[in-house]
């Protein structure tokens, strides 16, 4: 018996104008870490703990958490702008 197995690129599309910045991390120690919470229930909660882990068990240097008004709702440009500014990586994430 096969079974089909369906992928789905969760990537949203190009903003027009929008500039593509790809960086490669070494490690962790020394980052700056950003969540962005899509406000579902539970996903602070989890953001807590990762928080806790990035920073105890990978030497990150700071967590910095935002979070979106609802989860239908793309986050304030002007929260990705300082994200992007301020982070060397930025997790998006969902709970529930």
């Amino acid at each position: 018996m096969t079974a089909t197995v369906r992928l789905f690129d969760p990537t949203a599309p190009r903003r027009a104008g929008a500039q593509q910045v790809r960086r490669v991390l070494d490690g962790l120690a020394g980052a700056v870490v950003g969540f962005i919470d899509n406000a579902k229930p539970n996903f602070d909660h989890l953001v807590d703990d990762l928080s806790e882990l990035l920073v105890s068990r990978y030497g990150v240097r700071q967590v910095i958490k935002r979070r979106k008004r609802a989860a239908s709702v793309a986050a304030p440009e002007a929260m990705y702008e300082e994200l992007a500014g301020q982070c060397d990586l930025v997790i998006t994430g969902s709970g529930d």
